[in-house]
């Protein structure tokens, strides 16, 4: 359990593991992994993927640096080894390493400088989304899960997290605050993406 930047303790309940979840409330560079690895697997398995890199590499949590100088092949095998660390576990394995590469050449290496000093939210976001795997949608995902739940509310973020910043809701990992919060936000996506297929399927008809 951490501190949160406006003095609240942290307790998150995303992986639903609470050695992985203890990782994420205590590491900005494994909340920022988790972000990365959250696509095409259930949110829970990629926010558990930073606590079982950090195993793998036999610590008790994630550096940059070390991790940008990792030799790729082996840092490929880390995430391939059974049981793999995510459905894509090669290209993922790129992707962590590419952005902490980034983190070391523009932050050196420290994740949470990302959003420490960041004067506003649309500031914030332009920052996420400068990340290596990080598009508008998950910069401002990852945006809404620092207001919500780390205390990281500079001005303006709400409006700059888009629908994912609004109070109350269930769309995003934002939102997940234990199982019944995870069942609501995986309804409204599996609703989302149901929408769009009739949509897709509407305009083909046309």
């Amino acid at each position: 359990m951490t501190k949160s930047d406006d003095g609240r303790d942290i307790t998150l309940r995303i992986a639903q593991e609470p050695a992985a979840d203890e990782l994420l409330a205590r590491s900005p560079l494994a909340a920022l992994v988790g972000m990365l690895l959250d696509q095409q697997v259930p949110m829970e398995w990629a926010f558990a993927g930073p606590y079982a890199l950090a195993r793998r590499m036999g610590k008790d949590d994630l550096d940059a640096h070390e991790i940008a100088a990792y030799d790729p092949e082996a840092f490929t095998g880390l995430f391939t080894a059974k049981p793999a660390l995510h459905r894509y576990p090669g290209s993922m394995a790129k992707r962590v390493q590419q952005l902490c590469q980034f983190l070391v050449a523009q932050y050196d290496g420290e994740a949470a400088a990302v959003w420490s000093d960041a004067a506003t939210g649309a500031e914030l976001r332009r920052r996420l989304n400068a990340l290596p795997g990080f598009g508008t949608q998950k910069a401002q995902i990852f945006l809404a899960l620092l207001g919500k739940q780390f205390g990281v509310r500079p001005p303006g973020w709400r409006e700059a997290a888009g629908p994912y910043g609004e109070e109350g809701s269930h769309r995003s990992v934002a939102d997940i605050t234990g199982p019944e919060s995870l069942a609501e936000v995986r309804a409204y996506k599996q609703e989302a993406k149901q929408a769009a297929k009739a949509a897709k399927a509407a305009a083909k008809g046309k």
